[in-house]
């Protein structure tokens, strides 16, 4: 018998003072039978980020085809693709024809440097790419919110994020790795 996403509901209010950017998007989200409840928050996060009204979830790891967000054009173009994890050359290869920006979260304990050193040199000429690494502690942090239904926020300004509940806020360790120099 083949196990079904356990589905979440996410009040995200979003004050990004950075794109001047405020809203509250009422979220449905479908954790997948092999995700992690701090992994689905990084994706709740990364919405956060970039959030805009054409941004929506995939099917995410239920389909290799799909990033875990996606903004389209009305003409159905991709804008922005957004991943989660440690994907090869071939899928950022991929990600980076398809779509006109690109935005990659790495995450875990250990292996995002070491994937990271494997292959920066093979990414670094993809003009439209942006490698973010989500420290573990901040990782962790995350789960501590989820709940079923939840009321969040996220505030961005001057390059810092705080996400999280009225309950637990945490201040988001993000390194931005490639580009290096972003402005």
């Amino acid at each position: 018998m083949a196990l079904t996403a356990t589905i979440y509901k996410a009040e995200l209010t979003i004050s990004d003072m950075d794109r001047d950017y405020y809203a509250t998007h009422n979220l449905t989200v479908a954790l997948h039978p092999s995700e992690t409840e701090s992994r689905m928050m990084l994706r709740l996060m990364a919405f956060a980020l970039s959030a805009h009204e054409d941004l929506t979830f995939t099917k995410g790891l239920s389909s290799t085809d799909e990033p875990d967000l996606w903004q389209r054009n009305p003409d159905d173009t991709l804008e922005h693709w957004i991943e989660l994890g440690m994907p090869d050359e071939k899928r950022l290869r991929k990600a980076c024809g398809l779509a006109r920006q690109v935005t990659l979260y790495c995450y875990g304990p250990r292996a995002p440097q070491v994937w990271w050193d494997s292959i920066k040199n093979k990414v670094t000429r993809f003009d439209n790419l942006r490698v973010i690494h989500v420290s573990a502690d901040s990782e962790a942090a995350l789960a501590e919110s989820t709940q079923r239904s939840m009321q969040l926020q996220a505030m961005i300004q001057d390059g810092q994020v705080w996400f999280g509940s009225a309950e637990h806020s945490v201040e988001m360790g993000l390194d931005q790795w490639y580009p290096a120099n972003p402005h």
